[in-house]
């Protein structure tokens, strides 16, 4: 019994660490946006921004980098008058699309959800009766 123990420990300290290095490359409110921005085309830096509406520069930059050093992203560089700088999704990058579909699927789910508790909450009456 206690080797079972020992054994279910090992898989469930496995599994905690796999999640959090999925959760270390994929962290963060913009890579997944920035992946499924990505899936039709390659864009240019602003571009991006402009899909993503609400990201700083600054934290596009560093997601584009993070997504680069994890191999979901390759940088181009265009020798043109200026430079062309674009991105482009890599083929490893399609291995998380099972997982974006996934959570695309369940958000949806969840949006429902929770439209539909809130319609059934009843209307708080302001009159009192003694």
């Amino acid at each position: 019994m206690a080797e079972t123990k020992i054994h279910g420990s090992q898989a469930c300290n496995a599994a905690v660490g796999a999640i959090r290095d999925a959760l270390y490359v994929l962290s963060g409110k913009w890579k997944l946006p920035l992946i499924v921005a990505l899936r039709d085309s390659p864009k240019r830096f602003n571009e991006l921004q402009r899909t993503l509406t609400d990201i700083t520069p600054k934290v596009l930059s560093k997601e584009l980098r993070e997504l680069e050093l994890n191999e979901f992203v390759i940088r181009k560089v265009y020798d043109t008058v200026p430079v062309t700088v674009t991105y482009e999704l890599t083929p490893y990058s399609a291995s998380v699309d099972p997982i974006i579909d996934a959570l695309r699927q369940w958000g949806v789910q969840h949006r429902e959800r929770i439209v539909e508790s809130r319609r059934k909450e009843p209307v708080a009456d302001n009159h009192t009766s003694v």
